[in-house]
């Protein structure tokens, strides 16, 4: 079975822990890219990762697009939301499905 990760400042991340996630608080660029790599290889299906440590290590992250494991979710730190989360859902979908699933002719 696998699990699921969060990575991100401890503030943003600090209660997933309560609904039984692991949590990793990093502070800085290297020890996210270390921390995505180490979740990755191990046995976790899902890893959030906040949008403002996704933002410093996207070569990264971009290495597991093609994968269907771990899927790698952007979500909003205390900082704010930028945005970057929905549009990556948004962008998976579409290659999914195939067209834009957002879009409205009106």
């Amino acid at each position: 079975m696998y699990k699921i990760a969060v990575i991100g400042d401890y503030d943003s991340i600090y209660g997933f822990a309560t609904l039984g996630l692991s949590i990793c608080p990093v502070k800085t660029t290297e020890e996210a890219k270390d921390k995505l790599r180490q979740l990755a290889g191990g046995k976790y299906g899902i890893i959030y990762i906040t949008e403002a440590v996704a933002a410093e290590i996207k070569d990264e992250i971009a290495e597991y697009q093609e994968q269907t494991t771990p899927a790698i979710i952007q979500i909003p730190g205390v900082s704010g939301n930028t945005g970057a989360g929905v549009e990556g859902v948004k962008k998976t979908v579409e290659q999914a499905v195939g067209s834009d699933i957002l879009f409205s002719e009106e």
